[in-house]
């Protein structure tokens, strides 16, 4: 599962700064009155800069908002489990023609120790505090988010929307979480994101040697005006 990631401006700066510098950033903020500054704790509604494919195919970086909007609930759509991506009319359509890529730098899970795992029934674990923490791939600086998108419109104005793909999880995240997302290695983004590429295929090369540690409340970016 996936409900909020971390953007570390040092880390993905040039993919940021690329996002930020397109007009359809201005138009999004405009539009959707969301912050452009696409680092630091992102959640759903939230812009973040995204990997997807260029109007001749090849990988770019374009600004797109957290979750797909739908009729028939008020909140957005912000994962979409891999299980039945080819064959749910709100998924069938992006998994074979829009897929995209959240570059992160981790993302986070709420789950019980897993020290107090086994030690309680459920009653007992329903009532132990959930801690917060930190996911990422073993030995990567950016988490490789596999997504989907497509277009919505907006107070008149199409606007590329984002979910984040699921899979069944693998250790140390299932001792907290039956879920985690879809993390693609480097080498498989292009393929990705490629509107004429194999999604099963490049899914089972997913990374699954995850390393996870209780998280730090990192600080919210200052706003461009109060930077020094």
């Amino acid at each position: 599962m996936c409900t909020w990631f971390y953007a570390e401006k040092s880390t993905l700066s040039p993919i940021i700064t690329k996002a930020q510098q397109l007009p359809l950033t201005n138009t999004i903020m405009n539009t959707m009155a969301r912050s452009a500054a696409m680092s630091g704790n992102i959640r759903p509604t939230d812009m973040a800069a995204v990997f997807a494919p260029n109007k001749q195919g090849n990988m770019a970086v374009f600004p797109m908002i957290w979750g797909f909007t739908v009729d028939a609930s008020p909140k957005p759509l912000i994962n979409c489990r891999i299980e039945t991506a080819d064959q749910k009319s709100v998924w069938k359509d992006s998994w074979f023609r829009r897929r995209c890529v959240i570059p992160a730098s981790w993302y986070y899970e709420w789950g019980i120790p897993p020290s107090e795992v086994g030690y309680h029934n459920a009653n007992e674990q329903r009532n132990i505090k959930k801690e917060k923490f930190a996911i990422q791939p073993e030995g990567s600086e950016i988490t490789y988010l596999a997504g989907l998108y497509r277009f919505e419109e907006h107070r008149g104005i199409q606007i590329p929307m984002f979910a984040v793909i699921t899979r069944e999880s693998v250790e140390p995240v299932s001792s907290i979480h039956d879920r985690m997302p879809l993390i693609l290695g480097k080498d498989s983004l292009r393929d990705w994101v490629r509107p004429d590429g194999d999604p099963g295929r490049i899914a089972k090369k997913a990374l699954t040697n995850m390393v996870m540690e209780k998280a730090v409340d990192y600080p919210e970016p200052k706003p461009e005006f109060m930077q020094v």
